[in-house]
């Protein structure tokens, strides 16, 4: 039963949710607690506090593939009423509603959409990619949540046991970029990229073929009040993305189909790919709160 709780909670810690507007101040835990500081302590029934780093993983968006490079932060909450195992699981948002710190990542070939050729030495390949992703010409990526924290459903028996949908995520994709203007989204509240996560295998639409995640495994500390889930992928590659909106403020007209010919968007379901893969804290909210 232990390893269930554990397993469903995980599922939530692995992913990219965005924040929601600060409502309280962190926490202050310390020692090997520290990393909860931002838990929602002050909901009465928390079940488990949750810090994840998303390391690794990759989301591809019609022909264009962005690899995590920078680690993604997660921290929030999970709580159930009877049984974990009877339908879906909200994740609650971090204490300051800091539940995912925004973490660009750099969209490979920028606004111009070149890479160097693979042939090209290494070393040589990344100084040409690096300068490309860098100054005017650079594109980010910054994933954020299109609806409400409660849109997100975790599922704790298709997550134990890989298959079905064990998570769904509505999500909008903001591209940063001084030329693209502050509102360059792909996706929005109103049309969002609707993930659906597994830890099985996925069943996709050509040209995309199944492929496989993994709930993960976990150990616990010697107090068996934090445990460390490693190894876990979660997987979704079945999702259909709309195209680039906002680009270039009053010049959208004009720039937004510049860059959905670079991205390759709209994109069909069965052209994309999201993967995510972590490590991830759970602690008990009552240790939590007795170590600050």
């Amino acid at each position: 039963m232990k390893r269930l709780f554990l397993a469903a909670a995980c599922l939530g810690a692995m992913l990219l949710l965005p924040t929601s507007a600060a409502i309280a101040a962190p926490h202050n835990p310390t020692g090997e607690y520290a990393q909860f500081n931002d838990c929602p302590l002050s909901r009465a029934s928390l079940e488990l506090c949750v810090f994840s780093e998303s390391s690794e993983g990759f989301f591809t968006i019609g022909t264009k593939t962005v690899p995590l490079k920078t680690p993604q932060i997660l921290q929030g909450g999970l709580e159930f009423e009877e049984s974990l195992f009877e339908g879906d699981l909200p994740l609650f948002a971090a204490e300051d509603g800091n539940t995912l710190p925004p973490t660009p990542q750099p969209v490979p070939g920028g606004l111009l959409g070149v890479t160097a050729p693979k042939w090209w030495p290494q070393f040589l390949q990344d100084l040409f990619n690096e300068t490309i992703n860098n100054g005017f010409t650079g594109v980010t990526a910054t994933v954020e949540l299109a609806a409400p924290a409660s849109s997100v459903k975790l599922n704790a028996a298709n997550l134990l046991g890989a298959t079905g949908t064990a998570l769904t995520l509505p999500i909008k994709v903001k591209l940063g970029n001084p030329f693209l203007g502050n509102n360059c989204y792909i996706g929005s509240n109103s049309n969002p990229i609707n993930l659906k996560f597994t830890s099985g295998t996925t069943s996709p639409p050509p040209p995309n073929e199944p492929i496989s995640g993994d709930p993960g495994e976990f150990e616990f500390n010697e107090a068996e009040t934090i445990i460390t889930l490693s190894g876990g992928r979660l997987v979704d590659n079945s999702f259909a993305s709309p195209g680039a909106k906002g680009c270039g403020g009053l010049f959208a007209f004009l720039i937004d189909p510049f860059v959905n010919s670079i991205l390759g968007v709209p994109s069909a379901a069965g052209k994309n790919t999201a993967v995510l893969e972590g490590v991830i804290k759970l602690g008990d909210p009552a240790a939590v709160k007795a170590s600050e």
